[in-house]
């Protein structure tokens, strides 16, 4: 594994109340919805670091916000500004950046709890090989991860990120470039009501709702 060929890129929202985790704030309110999602966010990047399988950036949109900045100086995670325009073209843009400073690029988001370092690696090692994409599926038919080690817009236009069939959209364009990709494990994501009592009932993850979820 050449881990300093590698970038592991985490793409995240800046955390402002009212503006991320937006239907958990009738459970959790607009404070403890955000602090959830800095949690997950915490939670992505310490994954990352622990997976030693490549260098890790922080891309969003509000490079300045003061959580984002304390994740800078605390973590030593280099921040990045994301592009204008869709979720592709935003993924778009940092992959074709990344891909100009390493051999391989890997874009993760940050509402999986359940992605493990063991992931990370396996993509990374996955790109090594033979493959030319990794793909990691999200129940929702979305994906919670996409690598690659080479760069084509097509893999990322005209796709509607809210509709199920991201991740079937993907594998269709992967297969129209000739491309050989390898996909892993599918994760869910923390994003409907009742993704937190699920989230609960797994003991080394429920610690990321202490405080935040009143008992019944």
């Amino acid at each position: 594994m050449h881990a300093d060929r590698t970038l592991i890129q985490v793409f995240a929202k800046a955390p402002l109340p009212g503006r991320v985790k937006t239907r958990l704030i009738p459970h959790l309110g607009a404070h403890g919805a955000t602090e959830l999602y800095c949690r997950l966010l915490r939670r992505a990047l310490a994954t990352a670091a622990i997976a030693r399988a490549g260098s890790v950036e922080l891309w969003t949109t509000v490079p300045t916000d003061s959580f984002l900045q304390a994740c800078h100086r605390l973590i030593g995670v280099p921040i990045h500004m994301q592009v204008e325009g869709d979720l592709g073209v935003r993924m778009s843009h940092a992959l074709r950046d990344g891909l100009t400073r390493a051999d391989k690029v890997m874009l993760v988001g940050v509402d999986i709890p359940g992605m493990t370092h063991e992931d990370l690696r396996e993509a990374s090692e996955a790109l090594d090989r033979d493959c030319d994409a990794v793909l990691g599926p999200a129940e929702d038919g979305g994906y919670w991860l996409i690598g690659a080690r080479r760069h084509d817009e097509h893999l990322f236009e005209d796709i509607a990120w809210s509709e199920p069939d991201v991740a079937h959209r993907t594998r269709a364009r992967l297969q129209a470039l000739g491309w050989r990709w390898h996909e892993l494990a599918t994760r869910w994501d923390v994003d409907r009501p009742e993704d937190l009592q699920r989230l609960a009932a797994i003991p080394h993850l429920s610690d990321l709702l202490a405080d935040l979820v009143q008992p019944a």
